[in-house]
């Protein structure tokens, strides 16, 4: 799968993390939310969504500063 970046449009993967970011924050919240109710199968399941999404933000950054570094060296 090409990234975005790689076609020529860095700003779409940049986007796709900031929501991947926002929704690793409200399912986070969400956890948290439910552990204050004991509702702890439910706590556990939004933490480990929020951890999916906070590990897919991170990779389209990391992708998106290789592809900032190869077009750095390129000029």
């Amino acid at each position: 799968m090409t990234s975005m970046s790689a076609a020529g449009n860095p700003g779409a993967d940049l986007s796709e993390a900031a929501r991947q970011l926002e929704q690793a924050a409200h399912d986070a919240q969400v956890a948290y939310d439910c552990l204050a109710l004991g509702d702890i199968d439910r706590a556990q399941t939004y933490a480990i969504t929020a951890r999916t999404a906070a590990d897919a933000a991170e990779t389209m950054l990391r992708a998106a500063l290789d592809d900032g570094a190869s077009v750095a060296s390129d000029q």
